[in-house]
């Protein structure tokens, strides 16, 4: 699967010392520009820290949630959103988790241009699946995928050879992520399959969810999230999940707490529904709590 880039993107330059949030248009590896904000951090005492969040599928870097999630996070630490390909204002088409990872790792090493040393990237739903892929892909461990689930997508391919060879995570958090692709044994999976297979699928994605979709199918298919987690050690990881996800069921957490071993902490929320539209204002401090003392 390729994304293709809709529309020229003017690059822009990042000031180093920022005071107030800063917009810009990164650039993916394969070229994509991707729309990404900087919120500093609104504590008195500051540190270098940056958390990086990765929105859900059809989210975007200016949704509800995800600015609700930007005001928890800052009073810990300075923020930086973006919206992956085929979302908001970023150019290409959504590979649904694929070439996602080199949306995630430019905005990784934008995060390090402005001077943060300790990045903790934060995913939800898709984003949480593009966060694993990105630790396994972008770290010290960083491998070839031979456990079944792919090893030749474009992001594994481009590893940590490409322009942002430093995007790597020092945290991560993966919050209602999927543990395999393909899953389809829920009402809402089955719906969304649709939504991205189906040419009429794509139309209500555009046109409904303002999400651009690619019509290809994975080809190879990318390593999966169960496969990534197992590649993370000895970066911290945290695994977080509602029992009410009408998603993914809690097996989904618990295979990649498994396949993570002694690098992930579990924490199944009581109640909780689905990614960063479930996430309350406690559950989201204490991510941002969790994530400032590893």
């Amino acid at each position: 699967m390729s994304s293709v880039s809709e529309g020229r993107i003017p690059d822009s330059s990042v000031r180093s010392v920022t005071h107030g949030p800063v917009r810009a248009v990164l650039r993916a590896d394969d070229g994509t520009g991707i729309e990404a904000v900087y919120d500093p951090c609104t504590a008195d005492d500051a540190t270098d820290t940056v958390i990086v969040v990765a929105h859900g599928f059809t989210g975007s870097a200016d949704r509800p949630a995800v600015r609700r999630a930007v005001e928890i996070f800052s009073r810990y630490a300075a923020v930086v959103t973006f919206s992956f390909r085929g979302h908001g204002r970023s150019g290409g088409l959504s590979t649904v988790g694929d070439r996602e990872v080199l949306d995630l790792a430019a905005a990784v090493a934008w995060a390090r241009s402005l001077g943060h040393r300790r990045v903790v990237t934060v995913g939800f739903s898709m984003g949480g699946s593009v966060v694993l892929r990105h630790a396994a892909l972008y770290g010290d461990r960083a491998a070839d995928a031979g456990d079944g689930g792919g090893d030749g997508s474009v992001a594994e391919r481009g590893g940590r050879t490409g322009a942002h060879s430093d995007a790597h995570a020092d945290v991560v958090v993966s919050v209602s992520a999927p543990a395999r692709w393909y899953y389809r044994g829920t009402a809402p999976m089955r719906r969304l399959h649709w939504m991205v297979t189906r040419p009429t699928g794509r139309l209500v994605g555009r046109y409904g969810f303002r999400t651009r979709i690619h019509r290809e199918a994975w080809d190879p298919v990318p390593l999966s999230p169960v496969g990534a987690a197992a590649l993370i050690a000895p970066v911290p990881l945290l695994i977080v999940h509602g029992d009410r996800d009408p998603y993914f069921p809690l097996d989904h957490p618990r295979t990649l707490a498994a396949a993570a071993g002694d690098a992930a902490e579990l924490w199944l929320e009581r109640g909780m529904g689905h990614a960063e539209n479930a996430a309350d204002e406690t559950l989201l401090t204490r991510i941002a709590d969790w994530a400032a003392r590893r």
